[in-house]
């Protein structure tokens, strides 16, 4: 029995086992909220109705004890899930002992070393709950719409986009690497299969700990066959559009226990803008403007509202320390107003994290170099201006995959396109148009300086029945992040490997 399935139950006598989230007592009577990985619910143990033993037992409950309840399941709509149980038995399996991840407030590094124990709270649950969802609606999508699911080397003997960045190892005596996408070889199963798509492990070793950046993620990869960037374009669209629909419809327990407002999420539905490289490049220095907002006057109007609200918090936190010096006052009304300063510190770390941002978003903005890639501070310059993601597309050459087709239209630009989540998220999608023509392959492989002897048997894919064809690929764990609104991606992922964590 488990605790998904409770509203069928009504009225009925079930058993439950799991692990206990929380306790709490009052007079004759114990509230267990019982998790058993599919939900949670309240469990009430009554000392008038059930044997001393079994009172006593459910008395001993700890944080994370593991047991086994018997009740009635009773219609309660107040309680998680909308079920109570009320307890006839209890067993306890194993009583657990000072449990290390209470209720109280721990750094990130203490709940990272525990991230083995950190993924039972009810917030990291409900975060791996959406990804899963996110997981099984992206395979849905693809196999409804013709996709064959196929599957890139870990391995790789030749790099996608230089070897800077890459895990070097040793392969039966040979220089090998980890793979950093499935992308070329996505490629070629897209001219056996007409559509593909890759899903797994793909590895940077980037020595940075951006709230952007893990060492190794999740990769989605189609790759389509007569496919141009336009129909490209549309293809990444239609697949947002149906993953983030099918998290909204499926996850709404989920998303209100981790506190997501999903009004953003519900704009889904718009068009995506498209913008050329120049049109976002012109929004991005405050030259031009999105629906009457300019990105720097916008910035700098934020920065004077952040500066003020940390006055207000440290005055407010000032006079409730204050307050509870005061002799006499009751236990209730100093835990209170306890409870208020923790909760405008977390607000006050809030603020002046964007007090520290928004200075560096506004000086990369206006410094910004025409020519250049995006960085993190561009990307949210300009996706802070939208409700819904944007793509940007015809980006100079320079600053591109050597694998992309130029524009047939002004040879300086590439048919690279990027998808962009909204609310300063960035980049989540990133593809394009592929180069068939093997003599532009061939310069672009020496300028990146690539050994040719490796992309042999990608130049063979333009020289036995070249197609036009595009593809793309999806951050599981940056869609993750996004749709969860998560500070950091290092919570969208259950063991995230990252620069400086190897453990748990």
């Amino acid at each position: 029995m488990y605790i998904k399935d409770l509203g069928l139950y009504e009225g009925k006598e079930v058993t439950l086992k799991g692990w206990a989230a929380n306790k709490r007592e009052s007079k004759g009577l114990v509230f267990i909220i019982v998790r058993d990985g599919s939900g949670l619910c309240q469990t009430v143990v009554d000392a008038s109705k059930v044997a001393e033993d079994i009172f006593e037992a459910a008395r001993k409950v700890t944080l994370e004890t593991s047991l086994i309840i018997s009740g009635i399941v009773v219609k309660d709509e107040r309680q998680v899930g909308g079920f109570e149980l009320q307890a006839s038995h209890v067993e306890i399996i194993q009583t657990a002992v000072d449990y290390p991840i209470a209720k109280k407030e721990h750094g990130v590094d203490f709940l990272m070393d525990h991230r083995h124990l950190w993924l039972r709270s009810q917030r990291q649950w409900s975060i791996m709950r959406i990804r899963n969802r996110i997981i099984f609606s992206i395979h849905q999508f693809f196999q409804e719409d013709g996709f064959v699911q196929m599957d890139a080397p870990i391995f790789t003997g030749n790099a996608c986009e230089g070897t800077t960045n890459l895990f070097e190892t040793e392969y039966y005596g040979e220089q090998a690497y980890l793979s950093q996408s499935g992308q070329l070889y996505g490629e070629a199963m897209a001219m056996a299969m007409g559509k593909i798509y890759t899903f797994g492990p793909t590895f940077r070793a980037e020595k940075s700990k951006t709230r952007r950046h893990l060492s190794e993620f999740w990769m989605i990869e189609p790759e389509m066959a007569f496919y141009d960037i336009f129909d490209n374009m549309d293809l990444i669209e239609r697949f947002l559009r149906r993953v983030v629909s099918d998290v909204l419809q499926t996850c709404k327990t989920e998303l209100e226990i981790i506190g997501r407002n999903t009004s953003v999420l519900e704009n889904i539905i718009k068009p995506f803008p498209r913008l050329t490289y120049d049109e976002a490049v012109s929004i991005i220095k405050g030259e031009k403007e999105v629906n009457g907002k300019n990105a720097i006057t916008s910035l700098e109007t934020e920065l004077e509202v952040v500066k003020k609200r940390i006055d207000e918090i440290h005055a407010e936190i000032k006079e409730r320390e204050e307050k509870i010096k005061t002799p006499g006052m009751k236990k209730g009304e100093i835990g209170f107003n306890q409870a208020k300063i923790d909760k405008l510190k977390q607000e006050l770390d809030d603020m002046e994290e964007q007090a520290r941002n928004i200075p560096q978003w506004l000086n990369s903005a206006k410094t910004f170099e025409y020519g250049n890639d995006f960085g993190g501070s561009d990307e949210t310059v300009l996706t802070r201006l939208f409700d819904v993601p944007i793509m940007v597309y015809n980006w100079p050459h320079a600053v591109k995959a050597f694998y992309l087709k130029r524009d047939p239209n002004d040879s300086r630009f590439a048919r690279g396109v990027d998808t962009l989540a909204p609310e300063g998220y960035g980049e989540i999608v990133g593809g394009g148009e592929r180069e068939t023509d093997e003599q532009l392959l061939i310069e672009k492989i020496n300028e990146h300086e690539l050994p040719m002897q490796a992309f042999e048997w990608y130049l063979d894919l333009r020289r036995y029945g070249a197609v036009p064809h595009a593809g793309f690929g999806l951050g599981l764990e940056r869609l993750v992040t996004w749709i969860c609104k998560l500070p950091h991606v290092r919570e969208s992922i259950p063991f995230p490997r990252m620069y400086g964590r190897l453990l748990p």
